[in-house]
């Protein structure tokens, strides 16, 4: 490398981020030492300092470290802290990069909401100086008191993990960022309502945790792909664009959805132990061009109740859904569908006709007739159906019953040896 041109050397000097292998790369030379202020990124990872003969106890002595070399850097644009650090320092490692710093990531470990450096505000409250910021990465965050960000107009990503909040709290905190293109609020939790309106957001992800109601309402126009988890209530205005939908909730129940007219959406998933059967036919009817569907949830009912699905046609299901080309389904919704009259309309004039595979998971033997039949339907009037998987997992009633409905569903398979499988 002596023999490069002192551009060409910076230039590579420059994809390092690693604040180790920064550090290292200034010993090697004073040409490479000359290069370090160049550099764009720094990552310090969680084990940056595990090496020091220091102890845990002196965490916050590595301050000063980071300090040196974030103020080193002369164009910093991305700066990603997961290694233990003394939240108040912050702002000062900020303030000389506010003008072109553009990424930042920061892994908090339950501070954020503690008052700043002066007594006042929040220990988060500096990152309001960084004006050209474009995605902001926080983990472990406390957000129990809203902090003071002003408006970040150029940050388009924003992503939250582990926080603790307050109602109120998180709203304030997101609409200071109303240019928002994609949201992600992961594992978080203290809030019973959700409320955001964001015009330019176009993905969205959130997944929180607990037991209780949370409900969830959202305007946001340009929405194109919505994944939500632990909401047992959901509202999105009708005026979305939204293309893929997943929806899931593994404690309590979903009680309500509604989201008008789903007329763009291709890829619809419901997951969850128990739904009222009103959210679920609410999503279904208004998601009739879904090219694909996956159903895993348990039982429906509105109270304490678990009920089983009621029975559907299968004939009105896939009329009703005639562009479904991949279909993964539950053994719940595949026992609705195997009910006494699922089957009364089915004809020789019936077709479904982009189904190309179905994914059948089987935890029951009871009214195992049925469920072959329904087998037997989906293969004989699927002209396009390329391939059908039958899951048999965890079957209850482990007896005769569940060793013959099995040995059917082998002479099943072996019928169909090109399309049907076995897991």
């Amino acid at each position: 490398m002596n023999y490069l041109p002192e551009g060409v050397v910076q230039q590579i000097l420059s994809q390092l981020k690693n604040a180790r292998d920064v550090a290292s790369s200034t010993c090697v030379s004073k040409q490479w030492q000359s290069c370090v202020p160049y550099i764009p990124s720094l990552f310090f990872s969680r084990a940056a300092f595990d090496y020091s003969p220091r102890g845990n106890h002196q965490r916050f002595d590595y301050d000063d470290t980071i300090g040196r070399m974030v103020e080193a850097a002369l164009r910093l644009e991305e700066l990603v802290i997961y290694c233990p650090f003394n939240p108040s320092n912050l702002g000062k490692w900020l303030i000389p990069q506010g003008n072109t710093l553009r990424v930042l990531e920061l892994r908090m470990d339950g501070f954020g909401d503690k008052p700043g450096p002066d007594g006042t505000g929040t220990q988060l409250d500096c990152i309001h100086v960084a004006k050209q910021l474009e995605q902001l990465k926080i983990w472990g965050v406390s957000l129990t008191t809203a902090p003071k960000w002003g408006v970040l107009r150029k940050l388009k990503n924003l992503e939250i993990v582990g926080a603790t909040l307050r109602d109120g709290v998180l709203e304030e905190a997101v609409h200071a960022f109303p240019n928002l293109v994609s949201l992600v609020l992961l594992s978080c939790d203290g809030v019973g309502l959700v409320k955001f309106e964001l015009e330019w957001l176009e993905r969205c992800r959130l997944d929180f945790l607990g037991h209780g109601s949370i409900a969830l309402f959202l305007s946001t126009p340009r929405l194109e792909e919505l994944n939500v988890q632990g909401f047992s209530s959901i509202w999105v205005k009708p005026n979305h664009r939204l293309r893929t939908l997943s929806i899931a909730k593994t404690h309590g129940r979903v009680y309500n959805v509604e989201m008008g007219k789903l007329a763009e959406v291709e890829s619809l998933y419901l997951r969850g132990i128990q739904w009222s059967w009103g959210a679920i036919s609410s999503v279904l009817q208004n998601a009739t061009d879904i090219t694909q569907l996956t159903m895993k949830v348990e039982f429906c009912g509105n109270s304490e109740t678990l009920l089983p699905f009621p029975e559907v046609d299968l004939v009105n299901f896939f009329n009703s859904h005639p562009k479904l080309q991949k279909f993964e389904i539950h053994g719940a919704m595949f026992a609705s569908l195997c009910q006494k009259n699922s089957l009364a309309n089915v004809n020789s004039n019936f077709v479904i006709p982009s189904l190309e595979e179905v994914s059948v998971i089987v935890r029951s033997p009871l009214n195992a007739e049925q469920k072959l039949n329904t087998l037997e339907s989906l293969v004989m009037h699927s002209p396009k159906l390329q391939k059908m998987v039958i899951r048999v997992s965890q079957m209850k009633n482990c007896n005769e019953a569940a060793d013959d409905f099995f040995e059917e569903v082998c002479k099943f398979q072996f019928m169909n040896q090109r399309i049907v499988c076995i897991e």
